[in-house]
Order: structure tokens, then sequence, then C-alpha cells
């Protein structure tokens, strides 16, 4: 009797107002042949995966080039005048490379501007910023510090969209870190230079760096970087060493060798997408 019931049944088809005499959970031995797997795989080289993670390792020695500076204006290693002018011709150089093509003298007077205004603003706040954090321990500030740069480490814009790039969070994580290390100065004036420095690497360098990322502009980054930590600290330039091998080798290396092993799937049950073709023909 059931049988019969069962035998009499209209053919399953995929269309969910025509399948009423069909228990919720039925399965047809055809929803699977409509089954792909891995469509529209893209696979990369150990080269593609070593230049692509050079721009992390670029971004974690611009970090580490910001925390140079610190340890010099904190053990007063280097005058902060010479710093500030450094910075400023840094600065006006990147400019001119942004805007070699599009050069125009207007521009020129506008952003000159913006770039006075922000410094005297920068100057005369930075008594403030400097008394800021002054009731914190100091190894409070450092660990803070540490995890802020981690934070805008983490959510820097490397040039792949995905939902963890926050622009707006990778600065601002940066720059509290810099007013964090800048109470820890000896004066206003070294707070202000060293803000300015972070104003320099986290808000205009990235804007030039996506313009002329190359390999050479990583090597230099990361060869001043040695230099220097090797006359602050070995085990801080070992650090700075393995993460930069774990960040450029390790991770393309893995990330190359475990690409065999992406088994995605697309079929019947993937997301209904509406085709306007026929709206935009008519």
């Amino acid at each position: 009797m059931e049988y019969g019931q069962y035998s009499k049944r209209k053919p399953w088809r995929k269309n969910l107002y025509e399948n009423s005499e069909y228990e919720d959970n039925y399965t047809d031995p055809s929803f699977l042949q409509d089954l792909k797997t891995n469509q529209n795989l893209q696979t990369y080289t150990f080269s593609e995966a070593f230049f692509g993670a050079s721009r992390v390792s670029l971004q974690i020695s611009i970090v580490t080039a910001f925390l140079i500076v610190f340890h010099y204006l904190y053990t007063d290693g280097v005058s902060p005048q010479n710093i500030l002018g450094k910075a400023v011709c840094g600065t006006i150089v990147g400019y001119f490379v942004y805007s070699v093509r599009n050069l125009r003298f207007a521009h020129v007077i506008e952003d000159s501007k913006t770039a006075v205004a922000v410094l005297v603003f920068g100057y005369i706040f930075s008594p403030l910023l400097h008394t800021l954090t002054d009731s914190v321990s100091t190894d409070t500030i450092f660990s803070m510090t540490f995890l802020v740069l981690a934070l805008h480490l983490i959510f820097f814009d490397y040039g792949v969209s995905a939902a963890i790039v926050s622009k707006a969070i990778s600065l601002n994580a940066a720059i509290f870190g810099a007013i964090c290390l800048a109470s820890r100065l000896s004066s206003s004036f070294h707070a202000f230079v060293l803000l300015e420095v972070a104003a320099v690497y986290f808000a205009l360098g990235p804007i030039l760096v996506a313009r002329v990322f190359n390999l050479p502009l990583v090597l230099a980054a990361v060869a001043s970087c040695c230099y220097f930590l090797l006359q602050i600290s070995m085990t801080i330039f070992w650090t700075y060493s393995a993460a930069l091998v774990f960040v450029n080798l390790l991770c393309p290396l893995l990330f190359v060798r475990l690409q065999r092993h992406k088994n995605n799937i697309h079929g019947p049950w993937d997301e209904a997408i509406v085709n306007d073709c026929n709206s935009n023909s008519s």
C-alpha cells in the first residue's frame, strides 16, 4: 500500500513548489550531477607568494624603523632636530616622487599649506600629548605599544581585498602607539618629533609605497634596519631576522605546498544569483 503510494508520485524536479509529495529532506540521485570542485581555482608559484609576503616584511621593517627612531630619541643618541630635518627632507623627496606625473604648482601650494598646518598644530599640542600618559607605568606603556603595533600590522592594507583589512584601525593603532611612546621621552619637542615621524611612516608612507613598491625597496629597508639593530641589540636583531625569515620564506613555502590540498565544492546548494540578462536586453 505504501509502496504504491510512493510509486505514483510525480518525478522530482529541482523546483521548490513542485515537490509537495516528497519529504523536506529528500535528495534525488541527480542532485549531485552539478557538483564541481575547485572551480576558478588560482594557484600561485613560490616567487609570487614570496613577492606578496614582501609587502608584510616591508611594513614590519617600517615599524622597526619607527622603533629605532624612538630608541635614539629615548637615549638621546641623536638630536631631535637632526631627526626632524631628515624626516622633512624625506617627506619632500617622497612627495615629488609620488606627484612627478601630475605635478602642479597650485597643488604644491595647497599641500604645503596642509603640511605647515599639521606641523604647527602638532607642535602646539605636543606638550599635552607628552604628558597624556604620565600616570601610566613605563612597562605598561611598552606592552600596550607592542599590542597596538601588532594590531597595525594585522589590519594593514597589503593590497589584498579581505574582510580583516581596515585602514582606519591600522592607522589609529599606529598613532596611538606613537602617543604612548612619546610620553616616555624627555621633552615635548622630542614628543613632537616622534609624532611627526609617525605621521610620515604610517600616514604618508603607505600612499607612496603602494605606488613604488618593489623588491629593491624591501631590501633597502631590511638592510637599514639590520644595520641599526646591530648597533642597538643583537637579541633584537636576531628576533627581527627570525620574523622576516618566517614571513618571507616559511609562510610562502607552506602556502605553495598546501595549495594541492584545496578542495572547494560548488553545487546546487550554493546561494542563488539573480541573472539580469533578460531585463537588460529588454
